[in-house]
């Protein structure tokens, strides 16, 4: 059974505490938020695909998405001011835990072709950003619902003051990093 989220944050300091040299529990890094967002796409036009993308975000995540709409107009691409966009979830505390050990343990290992999770999408604040090009990984979506496969991007925001701490204290979490 692996050790969920909660319970590895506990042991973060005694595990972490040699590498960089801290001497109070405080310093340890924590998980703020996670943000997780899908774009619409070309289905914009489609009003009960966009209900769906909305629909199936809130069963994932547990929460009602938000909208996110285009800031100006650009004729290229036929939107407008205003527009539907994408949907947007913002987890904290219990919610963002449940949303990332179903992350870790369940959608991350279903995902096609899966060799573990790249270091270079962690940022020099110490977030981390990572795509799944399919919804249909997360045990919450139907099999037969897979018609209308989308993708999202999830973005788990953190303490961390720099890179390699947020690298050593996301993998201590569990995040399945690949091997140098």
């Amino acid at each position: 059974m692996p050790k969920l989220i909660h319970e590895q944050q506990k042991t973060a300091f005694k595990e972490l505490k040699e590498t960089f040299g801290w001497k109070n529990v405080m310093q340890v890094p924590k998980l703020r938020k996670a943000v997780v967002s899908a774009g619409v796409g070309k289905m914009r036009a489609d009003k009960a695909k966009i209900t769906l993308i909305e629909n199936r975000l809130a069963k994932i995540t547990g929460q009602k998405a938000a909208v996110r709409g285009a800031k100006k107009s650009i004729a290229t691409y036929k939107t407008r001011t205003g527009d539907t966009v994408g949907y947007q979830v913002t987890l904290r505390g219990k919610r963002m835990e449940d949303f990332l050990n179903r992350l870790v343990h369940i959608a991350l290992p279903r995902t096609k072709d899966f060799k573990g999770l790249t270091t270079s999408s962690i940022d020099e604040m110490g977030n981390y950003t990572l795509g799944i090009r399919e919804h249909s990984v997360f045990p919450e979506t139907a099999d037969e619902e897979l018609k209308d496969v989308f993708g999202l991007a999830v973005t788990v925001v953190t303490s961390a003051k720099n890179k390699k701490e947020a690298h050593a204290y996301l993998a201590h979490l569990g995040f399945p990093f690949k091997k140098n």
